[in-house]
């Protein structure tokens, strides 16, 4: 019988790879880039807080509407606070890319489109946070806003959704684009024009003809809608787009809308980051 030396042991189990931690990884090292850089956080939050809590009540007092006009116009920056949040943080993948690590990060052997899915998070992270300050602002300036536990649902869903979805924009501009520079040059036709056209201000019933058939199309006019459908109870910008009786119903075509922005905003953002990597 043979005898079993003490050196001979047991194999080990397999310590379990766990898939999110790259994804982990990646998105606190963002994060201390983002917070190295303070106008990431405080830059995008300055315009929209300006519209809600000085411009809606110079316009509500100018044009001598009633103060539900406030809360038309504060959630209506939401639509403004989201882009310009997101589009900043696809600049920061092309400084990462032309004066940070990204080089080293794309030989490492991870999948590349974690890259992206870690910037995604930190920046989805980021604007919520700018979100709720917006919100806080708001009711502390005395706007109020009707939302039910199914309101607050249907907001978040939208928001987020829409998030991502700019998110996929930036991401994939910033891929296409070689300098910072030209970057910037297109940031305005992309995160502030929509916002114009998407019932930010006004209803898009009030545009013209053609505008307000081309505004029906933007995601943004849909996440708006979603937006003050959920804070609001006002389903009245659906009802501009959709001309239904059910708000459910509409409600649940625009979230369709933005849902789908979102997922072929962020698969072509991968494909997008893929593409340029190999370059």
């Amino acid at each position: 019988m043979t005898a079993i030396s003490p050196e001979m042991t047991l194999p080990r189990p397999r310590a379990r790879h766990n898939p999110l931690a790259p994804l982990a990884t990646l998105a606190a090292r963002r994060f201390q880039l983002s917070v190295r850089t303070p106008r990431e956080l405080v830059v995008p939050l300055l315009t929209p807080i300006l519209f809600a809590l000085v411009i809606a009540p110079a316009l509500k007092q100018a044009l001598h509407t009633s103060a539900a006009y406030e809360a038309f116009v504060a959630t209506g920056t939401i639509g403004l606070l989201i882009p310009l949040n997101t589009m900043f943080a696809g600049l920061g993948v092309i400084v990462d890319r032309d004066g940070g690590a990204q080089r080293e990060l794309l030989a490492a052997p991870i999948p590349r489109s974690l890259l992206v899915l870690g910037n995604l998070a930190v920046a989805f992270a980021i604007t919520a946070l700018q979100v709720a300050v917006l919100i806080a602002a708001a009711v502390a300036r005395g706007i109020h806003f009707n939302a039910t536990a199914t309101g607050v649902v249907w907001f978040v869903a939208a928001a987020a959704l829409f998030t991502v979805g700019m998110y996929g924009v930036g991401e994939t501009l910033a891929s296409r684009v070689p300098k910072a520079e030209e970057y910037i040059a297109r940031l305005p036709a992309i995160a502030i024009v929509p916002w114009f056209l998407a019932g930010s201000l006004f209803p898009i019933s009030a545009l013209p003809g053609f505008l307000a058939w081309f505004a029906k199309f933007l995601p943004l006019t849909h996440g708006l809608a979603l937006v003050r459908y959920g804070l609001l109870g006002d389903s009245s910008g659906l009802h501009n787009i959709w001309s239904m009786h059910s708000a459910t119903t509409m409600a649940t075509l625009s979230l369709a809308v933005v849902a789908f922005f979102a997922a072929a905003l962020m698969v072509i953002s991968i494909r997008a980051f893929n593409r340029a990597a190999v370059r």
